[in-house]
């Protein structure tokens, strides 16, 4: 799970090009929305598309457990994980 995460850290900083952050500053547990790593809806759309191509997940923008998987680095990863299997 460790390694997820680490990729999608990666893929968060690449995809919405962050300049000045490394993986090591993103904190798995913390939210990537608002007081966290402070990311805005566009960031959530681009981002969304970013997993769907990479990692071939079906999302569904209206529901409120797609707000729950982007709430977290962990919560993506989990996600990320439960539909590879």
């Amino acid at each position: 799970m460790e390694a997820l995460e680490l990729e999608l850290k990666q893929l968060i900083i690449d995809t919405l090009e962050l300049e000045d952050i490394t993986p090591d500053d993103i904190d798995s547990t913390e939210p990537l929305f608002n007081e966290g790593l402070g990311l805005d809806s566009i960031d959530a759309l681009e981002l969304g598309v970013a997993l769907q191509k990479r990692y071939a997940i079906k999302l569904n923008a209206e529901a409120e457990e797609t707000r729950q998987h982007f709430a977290s680095v962990r919560n993506l990863a989990l996600l990320v994980q439960s539909q590879r299997q």
